[in-house]
């Protein structure tokens, strides 16, 4: 039996596992699906799917302080869950999969399950690693953070702080202390570094080779072997992108909005706090321009004019093909959902994880990231008024078309069983 585990404070890996999960119900296996909770679990219940909530629950306050804990944002001296709750979640999850028959988990983040899965002797798939992977790093492809977390990198050179960064992600223990205190206590495995963090016994990674930089056939020989900071028998395959196409219908008004003449903006900066978006749109607003807004959860309506919509949760699959340019924080899969779409795109990151998936297409000439000190407002206009970002980002699509990401994984998992 396989349990898909979606970290429900995100709506990304939340739309990952219904993506997942449509794929796996094709092929006719029967899947269960937990979680700790969070305010996208009603993404679950609009696409039909069936659902247990493992532990207490998570609140939007609760929701809110783990992805502002979270890598690359909160301090590395922490692991975003409290010492009590991991061993909690673990527990639940160790029971949950005892009581079904659990033989595969796959998960977006709950990270808790590097622990559970070792000790009810369960195979993890993993997803949320996306495009920071091992071979990544070995190859040095990761771009100097553009907030980075270790204060020594602040002020350091552009080449140190990218050479850094690429060389200890499987030498740091950042974030991992509360993991291998309860790991102790109950027995089981530790985590010995970030990398191995973000790695289960397999990870799937959702890129097309062209864009990460590396061919399948390298991500599917990686072993950690002779290298420090990983568990070994971590492996890696690559299946294509995996992002979300929420089932929920486009308002009547947003189409009648995207419908309006002239240059149309998208900014959709989920998982982010409200204040950074508030930010964001107080810059871009001098532009010409009309602004469909995804608040998510955030409530933004007194920004609302006539040139900017503010919307909850949208459908980004549908938004994106309509629009000229797309803004968001660059995690995967807005990035991915912008490139299918072949529409340009404006990262604004917030931690390494995002750096480098707007790096992977910038490179190909489909994006920009913004700096801290950049003038927002003139990137977005240059990009607007530049074609050569159009053509680059229709490149993308035509390699995105050609693989089915979800299907793919979904094959990948069923041979786990």
């Amino acid at each position: 039996m396989i349990c898909l585990l979606p970290h429900c404070a995100y709506l990304s890996e939340t739309s990952r596992m219904i993506e997942i999960h449509r794929a796996l119900a094709d092929l006719g296996l029967p899947v269960r699906v937990a979680t700790h909770g969070g305010p996208h679990e009603r993404l679950l219940a609009d696409a039909g799917i069936p659902y247990d909530v493992l532990g207490p629950g998570i609140t939007p306050e609760r929701a809110a302080t783990f992805v502002a804990s979270a890598i690359g944002l909160g301090d590395p001296r922490q692991s975003m869950y409290s010492d009590a709750e991991i061993h909690t979640y673990v527990q639940a999850e160790v029971e949950y999969f005892t009581a079904h028959g659990i033989t595969v988990a796959v998960t977006g983040f709950t990270l808790t399950t590097l622990l559970s899965t070792r000790l009810a002797g369960v195979r993890l798939v993993t997803e949320h690693a996306g495009s920071f992977v091992p071979p990544v790093f070995e190859r040095r492809l990761l771009p100097a953070p553009t907030h980075p977390v270790d204060p020594r990198l602040k002020h350091a050179p552009g080449w140190l702080s990218r050479f850094l960064i690429n060389r200890t992600a499987n030498r740091t223990t950042g974030y991992c202390g509360g993991f291998n205190r309860v790991a102790e206590s109950l027995g089981a495995e530790g985590v010995p570094s970030l990398s191995a963090l973000l790695l289960g016994d397999l990870s799937l990674v959702p890129e097309v080779p062209e864009v990460l930089g590396v061919s399948a056939a390298e991500l599917a020989a990686w072993t950690p072997a002779h290298t420090v900071g990983y568990r070994p028998d971590s492996r890696l395959t690559s299946v294509g992108p995996l992002f979300a196409h929420l089932n929920i219908p486009l308002p009547d008004r947003v189409q009648e909005f995207l419908d309006r003449p002239g240059p149309t903006v998208y900014l959709a900066m989920t998982s982010t706090p409200a204040a950074q978006v508030r930010a964001a749109i107080a810059s871009l607003s001098s532009l010409d321009v009309r602004m469909l807004v995804a608040g998510t959860i955030h409530d933004l309506n007194d920004l609302a004019t006539d040139r900017i919509m503010i919307e909850g949760v949208l459908p980004s699959h549908l938004v994106m093909p309509q629009v000229d340019l797309a803004i968001t924080t660059g995690g995967q899969g807005s990035v991915q959902t912008a490139m299918a779409a072949g529409t340009p795109l404006l990262g604004i990151p917030l931690h390494i994880e995002q750096d480098l998936n707007l790096a992977l297409v910038e490179r190909l000439g489909a994006a920009r990231h913004a700096a801290p000190s950049a003038n927002l407002p003139a990137l977005a206009a240059g990009m607007l008024g530049n074609r050569a970002h159009l053509e680059a980002a229709e490149r993308i699509q035509k390699f995105y078309a050609a693989v089915d990401g979800p299907a793919e994984a979904a094959q990948t998992i069923a041979q786990q069983l």
